[in-house]
């Protein structure tokens, strides 16, 4: 059995250490885990016949934009595209829609509409082009 996954996680099998008893935490991605640890700066993913550890450079409980930039850029980028597109489109929609003599709500809605689509869709590929780029570091 190999030890370390491909993102350079420590397995662990539960035969080793059945019962993780620390606080269970929300935060940080789960990767398909049934639940996720933290403890300090230790991250603890509990899949069903094992547990995955990695050593976080920042605490997300005691810093979480430290931990953003420092741990998982890929979602202040994915974050960062789809506010500055979803606002930019939203702004363009908007704009349109008031020139074709919509009114000021029916523009509004639209530049939502348009704004959310655009952002979250361009949000998703920096995300996922930031991970791969991140990914193929280790």
């Amino acid at each position: 059995m190999e030890f370390i996954d491909t993102d350079g996680n420590i397995i662990v099998p539960k035969a080793v250490r059945p019962i993780i008893d620390f606080k269970e935490t929300a935060l940080g991605s789960k990767k398909g885990a049934k639940r996720q640890y933290r403890y300090g700066n230790l991250h603890i993913r509990d899949y069903d016949t094992h547990y995955t550890l990695h050593m976080d450079k920042v605490n997300p409980l005691t810093s979480p934009l430290g931990h953003l930039l420092m741990d998982a850029p890929e979602y202040l980028a994915g974050a960062a595209a789809a506010v500055i597109i979803g606002r930019c489109v939203g702004a363009a929609v908007y704009r349109g829609r008031k020139r074709d003599g919509k009114s000021s709500r029916d523009a509004a809605i639209a530049a939502v509409v348009a704004g959310y689509l655009a952002g979250s869709s361009v949000g998703n590929i920096v995300f996922s082009a930031a991970s791969s780029l991140k990914n193929g570091r280790r």
